[in-house]
């Protein structure tokens, strides 16, 4: 009998959590699979509506489309953040690019742009609430945002510039982790580990364990410049032992290189200066706006007079990876 993927129905326990207990690292993979054929198919049935293209037969479908998907890869990315290993960093880089691609599939459709293009333009008379007006507005600038009114060729290089980025950027992280690991300070005198508590010191033998290291001490490396431990420890030697670079892991330098270069070129390519810069209003991210402050009082410091104002911009639900 061939077993169930637990992943492909959604969860009972509270709050949808996991069932991790019955997840296999195998399952992922299969699941995104899923996930992204679901959700290019229900994206592709909204764009082939036809119908006249209204709020609730786009906007709302789209909203309620690719729950599959947003489901299997908050787990999946809440995983591999948390509790990764060599198989889900397969998965990882193997997705990356798939993700990427369907993505692209949905914001770079002529059909569905043009539906929520024919909204945008007639917003004025569809007396819409504040919310659904944020809304088609959010979507139409992440459809232009994306590339949607590029010429097809351009669409076709920035299919394939997002697809290297994903990649890249999935084996960035991993080779960061691989170096994070391979980093880590190995000790074989308890007394270099002079300063650290007993709890400390524990964990720190529970390490060199799991490495499979007898009569050995792991400091773990949890800073590239600044560590822990470093407030704690008494012997100089282990102090500065601690912050000399270590490891053979494979360097991260490589697809980093590469993904500034591929990002540099999908910026050119959507006629923008930055590539940061073309996300910062949609993304959720938190924008830093200085604002001059009138001249200090006697006594207080300079830096009154400008002070960061932290901006929180409500974004949509987005397909990127």
């Amino acid at each position: 009998m061939q077993r169930e993927n637990p992943l492909l129905t959604r969860s009972t326990l509270p709050y949808q959590a996991p069932p991790f207990d019955k997840i296999r690292d195998t399952d992922y993979a299969p699941a995104l699979d899923e996930g992204m054929k679901q959700e290019l198919a229900e994206v592709q049935r909204i764009a082939d509506n036809p119908a006249a293209p209204t709020f609730e037969n786009t906007l709302v479908a789209l909203e309620r489309s690719g729950q599959l998907l947003a489901r299997v890869n908050m787990d999946f990315n809440a995983l591999t953040s948390a509790n990764t290993n060599p198989t889900l960093q397969k998965v990882q880089e193997e997705a990356a690019p798939k993700l990427s691609a369907t993505h692209d599939a949905i914001y770079l459709d002529d059909k569905l742009f043009k539906r929520i293009q024919t909204l945008y333009d007639e917003r004025a008379q569809l007396k819409l609430d504040p919310e659904s007006a944020r809304l088609l507005d959010c979507y139409h600038q992440e459809f232009i945002l994306a590339g949607a009114k590029l010429s097809a060729a351009d669409k076709a290089r920035l299919k394939t510039l997002n697809a290297e980025v994903a990649t890249l950027s999935a084996q960035f992280t991993n080779r960061l982790l691989a170096a994070a690991k391979d980093g880590a300070l190995v000790v074989h005198n308890q007394s270099a580990l002079a300063g650290l508590s007993p709890a400390e010191v524990s964990a720190a033998a529970k390490a060199a364990k799991d490495r499979g290291l007898s009569n050995a001490w792991v400091i773990p490396l949890q800073n590239t410049t600044q560590q822990p431990a470093l407030q704690s420890l008494i012997s100089r030697d282990t102090r500065h032992s601690c912050s000399t670079p270590r490891g053979r892991a494979p360097s991260a330098a490589t697809p980093t290189i590469r993904v500034t270069s591929s990002r540099a070129s999908r910026s050119s390519a959507l006629n923008r200066r930055s590539c940061s810069g073309s996300r910062a209003s949609l993304r959720g991210s938190f924008r830093i706006r200085w604002r001059k402050r009138p001249a200090p009082s006697r006594g207080s410091s300079a830096r009154s007079l400008r002070r960061p104002l932290l901006v929180h911009a409500r974004r949509p639900r987005t397909f990127r990876p």
